[in-house]
């Protein structure tokens, strides 16, 4: 990569970042031309290629920028230091719902680049992926009493099924298109309310 990218002004970056979550999350990576993502940055391909060298570091650029705004946002949050559980992700949703109205298509890309077929990216993207998220959740995880749950409760299961809706509904609205952010906080609210009606012990 060409660190002069990061010379340019912060409105030309993100529109280069813009355009590359915007084209990778519509199409697998195989099939998202370069010539497209510079047309959809308002620049030439041969100066999108000045600054990425080939689609691959690109694609991995974005990728490792959206971890690096993740963790930015959730620690601007103080996500990581909550002992209750669902304080830190009503906290968490605040931080993605910023993340959404500063870079829209991310979401989608992250959907897109984790299910990736593309065996040298899925590779990358994986490794990445365990690296960073794991070990930040794993932290977290450190903190929250588990005095808080129900007796008896298989609590890594209880995470999986988290994960799992979390995702699912994600995926869900990423394919309808234009993610309307404030229904997102709402259906993610009741959400919480339902886990917490399961999960947490009656006081």
């Amino acid at each position: 990569m060409n660190e002069r990218f990061f010379l340019l002004p912060e409105e030309k970056q993100q529109a280069i970042i813009n355009a590359g979550y915007r084209v990778f999350s519509r199409n697998c990576y195989k099939n998202s031309p370069m010539s497209e993502i510079a047309e959809a940055a308002g620049i030439s391909k041969s100066l999108l290629f000045h600054y990425f060298h080939n689609k691959k570091e690109l694609y991995l650029f974005l990728w490792e920028k959206c971890a690096a705004v993740t963790i930015e946002f959730l620690t601007r949050h103080d996500c990581y230091s909550q002992r209750d559980l669902f304080e830190s992700m009503k906290r968490g949703m605040r931080a993605k719902m910023e993340i959404i109205r500063q870079y829209p298509d991310m979401a989608g890309f992250t959907i897109k680049a984790f299910y990736e077929t593309d065996r040298e990216i899925n590779a990358a993207i994986q490794e990445s992926y365990h690296r960073h998220f794991n070990l930040k959740a794993d932290r977290a995880r450190l903190n929250f009493d588990p005095e808080q749950f129900i007796p008896g409760l298989d609590i890594p299961m209880m995470y999986r099924d988290m994960y799992w809706a979390s995702e699912g509904y994600l995926w869900e609205m990423v394919q309808r298109g234009n993610v309307d952010t404030e229904q997102m906080e709402k259906d993610f609210t009741k959400l919480m309310d339902f886990w917490k009606s399961v999960y947490l012990r009656k006081r």
